[in-house]
């Protein structure tokens, strides 16, 4: 069985407060690297937001196309609410993927979403965060992938402050 892969590719991020949340989700749910194109975040980058340190252990590094990520055995994943998506309760998580985040204030180039193996939307009422998206993405493959869940995670994972215990 080959091993899981996951990474974030994000277009044109401006805000280095979601950039420092898409961080954090790959960090909680296991992504291996987050990319990014354009130059906003490039910019923005100075105001630190990664609060867990997480771009220590989880490359973040910047791409003039993300498409060229696209390699043999990994799927390129676009998330983006388009119609002829498929909607992420329905969604089958590929082994390996890269999945595309379009920008705060826009939509995916089309090149991109031409790209895909697959387009896929978190269905709501509204548009979300683009970090927001990217935990509820993050979350759904581990959640349709894990055999188990237990004690040893949580107390692995929580704050320290946290020693609240259900009687």
């Amino acid at each position: 069985m080959s091993e899981s892969f996951a990474a974030i590719g994000l277009v044109n991020p401006k805000s280095p407060t979601n950039v420092g949340g898409v961080l954090r989700a790959a960090g909680c749910y296991g992504a291996q690297a987050v990319y990014f194109n354009g130059n906003r975040y490039a910019k923005a980058a100075k105001y630190h937001t990664d609060t867990k340190n997480v771009a220590e252990n989880i490359p973040i590094q910047q791409v003039d196309d993300l498409v060229s990520l696209k390699v043999s055995g990994r799927a390129l994943v676009c998330v983006e609410l388009v119609e002829g998506a498929i909607p992420l309760p329905h969604f089958d998580h590929p082994e390996k993927a890269l999945y595309v985040f379009g920008p705060e204030d826009g939509s995916l180039p089309q090149d991109i979403v031409d790209a895909a193996d697959a387009v896929v939307y978190v269905p709501t009422t509204g548009c979300m965060n683009l970090a927001a998206t990217v935990n509820v993405l993050l979350y759904d493959r581990m959640a349709k992938r894990a055999t188990s869940f237990d004690a040893a995670q949580i107390l692995t994972s929580r704050d320290t402050n946290n020693r609240l215990i259900v009687e």
